[in-house]
């Protein structure tokens, strides 16, 4: 056989069925999870954004930020609730961000050490 040939019968990376057993769908699944977190802590840090600028309620991207975050902050809807409006917003909806991103990465790293 020649010296650069990949073929390998007794390949110690494949198990019985022949799938590799070197961590790429381990790390293809956390990556995913990763990836998911950030962009959910992402619209909720846009909305608090956008909201502390003060943007127009009436466009349609506004809309749809506003959206995404309320569906997201749904489960910590008014567990602040405080007259300063701003730092309401920013407190119901950061707490979930926060937690999202801690939870995603977390979990994102229990499954790269499988």
């Amino acid at each position: 056989m020649p010296l650069n040939d990949t073929y390998n019968p007794y390949d110690h990376n494949r198990d019985a069925h022949g799938r590799n057993r070197d961590g790429v769908g381990a790390n293809r699944a956390a990556l995913v999870i990763h990836t998911i977190a950030d962009i959910a802590a992402g619209f909720l840090g846009l909305w608090i954004l956008l909201h502390l600028l003060e943007a127009n309620q009436g466009n349609v991207f506004v809309g749809f930020v506003h959206g995404m975050a309320d569906w997201l902050a749904g489960w910590s809807q008014d567990i602040f609730t405080m007259d300063t409006e701003g730092l309401r917003v920013f407190l119901n909806y950061g707490l979930p961000a926060v937690i999202y991103l801690l939870l995603g990465h977390g979990i994102a790293a229990r499954i790269r050490r499988l």
